[in-house]
């Protein structure tokens, strides 16, 4: 299970220093406004999902992926949150 999240994140470390032109992984790493767009679009898109119980996993899946994208596109690095988590156990 972790390691499809780990994988997640070598791709888009991947793709941010070699870049794929057809790649959408690539535009959404460069295109930090494209990037924010869709991890808001894609939460919405889970909320409803949730609300009218159907599609969720798909739509949950969707925001891990962008929000993935989004982290990494702002430099935000994955190590620094599980720290930031790990702080907060009581």
């Amino acid at each position: 299970m972790l390691d499809t999240l780990e994988n997640l994140f070598k791709l888009a470390r991947d793709r941010k220093k070699n870049p794929v032109e057809s790649s959408y992984t690539s535009k959404l790493l460069s295109d930090k406004s494209l990037s924010k767009e869709k991890v808001l679009e894609e939460i919405n898109e889970l909320i409803e999902s949730v609300e009218k119980n159907n599609n969720k996993i798909h739509e949950a899946a969707d925001v891990f992926y962008h929000l993935i994208m989004y982290l990494e596109a702002n430099e935000i690095k994955i190590e620094d949150v599980m720290s930031e988590l790990n702080k907060r156990k009581k």
